[in-house]
């Protein structure tokens, strides 16, 4: 059995890889804000369960999420909606750091209500402008 698990990651992991490879910017944006809501919550179950271990790595890689989300603003181009991203990643990042420090699920909750937000707004962008 380990052996197919084993080589259901590694297709999982080409076929993730093959999807990062062909997608479009906007698109990748939406895969973060994706993987930063899983890591979340995942770290709200962790906590649940009194896991620090877990709790801890997934609330890490939330934020080094986030900090590839934060890092992609175009601050010039994106004028004043990428200077309010770049502040609302920076409170995002604070607080999953409390939230780790304090196991605090209600902060975990809500940086997950943020990156929502972001997503259902990312993704009513209109197809023809979302790649310029």
């Amino acid at each position: 059995m380990s052996a197919n698990l084993n080589a259901l990651k590694q297709y999982q992991s080409v076929d993730l890889r093959a999807t990062i490879e062909t997608a479009s910017p906007h698109k990748l944006i939406s895969m973060l804000l994706d993987g930063a809501l899983a890591s979340l919550a995942k770290a709200k179950g962790a906590i649940e369960r009194e896991s620090v271990e877990e709790r801890t790595a997934h609330l890490n890689k939330a934020a080094e999420v986030i900090v590839g989300l934060k890092g992609s603003l175009d601050l010039e181009k994106g004028g004043e909606v990428a200077a309010s991203l770049d502040n609302l990643y920076d409170y995002m990042i604070r607080t999953i750091y409390g939230a780790n420090r304090n196991s605090d699920a209600e902060k975990v909750q809500e940086v997950m209500s943020l990156v929502l937000e972001i997503k259902q707004g990312w993704s009513e962008i209109p197809p023809d402008i979302q790649d310029n």
